[in-house]
């Protein structure tokens, strides 16, 4: 038997240890307790966090308390608040605090843009704040009808809801200066910029069917098309016709007659614009005037009303015909001739139809 005690296993001793390793500790359980304890409080808040997110999204993207479609203005320099306080105040979301923090945390940082706005019953706040973001605004509009003076369309700027701003005076303007057409604009527009964007649009049209205008006008320049174009406007209202009332006048400026046009003297008896409230008489065309076109050759001094681009396309591409007169027919339309004693004969039908409507 050794005089040497034996070795001690690593069961009856210290861990075993790695060769030339420190000797082990034993754990110190105090450390340990707060370890987990911290561990235990991170999982937690990390479950109570997730589950506010899962909260807030579900609040941002449910059916909102809106119980029938309405309409919002958020007025031009609102603040975040104020916003949340109109949506509130409209019933389009439920609390101030929780538009905020949605806003906050979980719509893209895009600015909330001012206008008017529709929206719809149950709306969410996720598409209400993507609407705000996207500027998605009330579309209203404006319709001015074809062969109005500039006068009748600035009334009707002035009387359309929804627009701010004073109107111009029509010495600003001039006859013929404005395209007719349906305009869009928001809440707030001024009429200012409405009437830019009417002139805009007339000058680009008529810059663009001149220059694709038939050879061998008798038309100097585009301001001269646009006013034999405002001519042909107040002759028909038939589209049909329109490039033929064209060609009759082409025809009669060609040949060096008068346009003998009745409008051009019912324009010239007219004051300031406003159309002329009564039938015209015969006397009426023998009054001297710049727009008398019985009395004088060639175009009148401007426009005498606005014309659309349809019969200003007319008078740049009239159609081919032999026509130099036409008359009212009794259904709308005009009968048209190529020869005086063929006119003669349907104004002598104009006036009995005229004399039989008049006995009904």
């Amino acid at each position: 038997m050794s005089d040497q005690p034996p070795a001690e296993t690593p069961s009856e001793g210290q861990t075993a240890e790695q060769p030339g390793g420190p000797p082990a500790r034993r754990p110190r359980r105090g450390l340990g307790w707060l370890v987990s304890i911290f561990v235990f409080v991170l999982i937690a808040g990390a479950t109570l966090a997730g589950g506010g997110t899962v909260m807030l999204h579900r609040a941002y993207s449910d059916p909102g308390p809106l119980a029938a479609d309405t309409s919002v203005v958020i007025p031009r320099g609102a603040s975040g608040q104020s916003i949340a306080t109109t949506l509130v105040d409209a019933g389009v979301a439920a609390d101030t605090r929780l538009f905020a923090i949605a806003l906050r945390f979980l719509a893209p940082e895009r600015p909330l843009r001012a206008g008017e706005y529709t929206f719809s019953a149950g709306v969410s706040l996720r598409d209400a704040v993507a609407k705000l973001q996207a500027g998605d605004t009330v579309v209203r509009r404006v319709t001015v009808a074809e062969g109005l003076t500039t006068r009748e369309i600035l009334a009707v700027i002035e009387g359309a809801e929804g627009l701010s701003g004073p109107t111009p005076e029509v010495s600003e303007l001039g006859e013929g200066a404005m395209l007719p057409e349906t305009y869009h604009f928001s809440l707030g527009d001024t009429r200012g910029e409405l009437i830019a964007r009417m002139t805009a649009a007339r000058d680009a049209g008529l810059t663009r069917l001149w220059e694709a205008r038939q050879d061998g006008l008798p038309l100097a320049s585009p301001e001269e098309a646009l006013i034999l174009a405002s001519i042909v406007e107040r002759e028909t209202a038939v589209p049909a016709e329109r490039a033929r009332v064209a060609g009759v006048f082409i025809n009669r400026l060609i040949r060096g007659m008068r346009l003998q046009s009745d409008p051009t003297v019912a324009y010239g008896l007219a004051e300031n614009g406003v159309p002329l409230d009564r039938p015209l008489r015969r006397a009426d065309l023998a009054v001297d005037h710049p727009y008398n076109t019985y009395v004088h050759r060639g175009l009148p001094p401007g426009p005498i009303a606005n014309p659309g681009l349809a019969s200003i396309a007319a008078v740049l591409n009239p159609a081919e015909t032999k026509d130099l007169y036409f008359v009212a027919d009794g259904t709308g339309g005009h009968a048209f001739a190529r020869t005086l004693a063929e006119h003669n004969r349907n104004v002598a039908r104009w006036r009995r139809i005229q004399r039989e409507q008049r006995a009904r």
